[in-house]
């Protein structure tokens, strides 16, 4: 159901505020190059420092703005389950088409606490849920058996998997039939090749058409020609996420290429003089920058 090249939006700010002029500016650029679905207030839109106000605004902004055209899957996690719910609930009432739910995160539920907490929140409201398994978010990952649990939940569709290891998603493969999402955009190309339907993709931000070149030849079955999509792709996405802690460098990048501000909150701060450098070599390397 949701496969493809989908953005993990970032959330622009200005003076402390959502700027939600420029989050249109940037939702127009994601659907003129063709990205398959917007996926706002999760880990990249720092979905943990904004107000629930905020939250519920951005995913009823998206939503308005994207008219249709594509997929919304708003993030709507919490380490709460009750509020994972609330969050949910809220997401089916404005329209979008699916939820991005992140494991539980500091509380390190067991692994019969994440099938239940998931399990709750597909029950209470009749929307698609994509899992979200990031263990260097929350410290306690999910096993394969837990999500092949998961799997036979209605509305539990996908899962967006951000642990790094192939072994993971080739177990999960095995078990059960939930869409792979790769969480990581150096790792598109290799999830997809052990059963991955595309990328919740972080460098999409700033090249939307590329990474959907790739998952258009991934999904067409041509590897070959994916593979120099992702030789291309990859220096910048690994500086995207190892300069410094998600989402710092891509909006480190987005600034610099005059697409939002560079500003963060708390307790996120701005991108080192030294890794700006670098990121700015890889940009020009790339070709976005002169």
């Amino acid at each position: 159901m949701f496969t493809g090249a989908m953005t993990a939006l970032i959330t622009p700010f200005r003076d402390g505020e959502v700027d939600f002029e420029t989050l249109d500016d940037i939702l127009s650029f994601q659907l003129d190059n063709g990205i398959d679905a917007i996926v706002p207030v999760g880990t990249t839109g720092e979905s943990p420092t904004l107000s629930h106000e905020e939250h519920k605004q951005v995913i009823e902004r998206v939503v308005k703005t994207v008219a249709g055209q594509v997929p919304v899957i708003a993030g709507a996690g919490s380490n709460s389950t009750a509020e994972a719910i609330e969050l949910t609930a809220f997401s089916k009432k404005v329209g979008a088409d699916a939820t991005l739910q992140v494991c539980p995160y500091y509380n390190k539920p067991t692994q019969e606490g994440f099938y239940q907490h998931f399990k709750a929140i597909a029950e209470e409201v009749d929307l698609p849920i994509v899992l979200y398994n990031i263990p260097g978010r929350f410290g306690a990952g999910m096993t394969p058996e837990t999500i092949a649990r998961l799997a036979a939940v209605e509305n539990i569709v996908g899962i967006k998997e951000a642990t790094g290891s192939l072994d993971q998603a080739s177990e999960i493969a095995l078990r059960c039939d939930l869409t792979i999402i790769s969480g990581d955009d150096s790792l598109t190309l290799p999830i997809c090749s052990i059963g991955g339907k595309g990328v919740i993709s972080v460098v999409a931000n700033i090249v939307p058409a590329d990474v959907k070149a790739m998952t258009d030849l991934i999904l067409e079955g041509d590897f070959v020609s994916a593979r120099k999509w992702h030789s291309k792709l990859f220096t910048l996405s690994k500086n995207m996420l190892g300069l410094a802690t998600n989402p710092i460098p891509i909006k480190a990048a987005m600034a610099m290429l005059n697409m939002a501000s560079e500003e963060l909150r708390l307790p996120m701060t701005p991108l080192e003089e030294g890794k700006k450098t670098t990121l700015r070599q890889t940009l020009k390397e790339y070709g976005l920058l002169s």
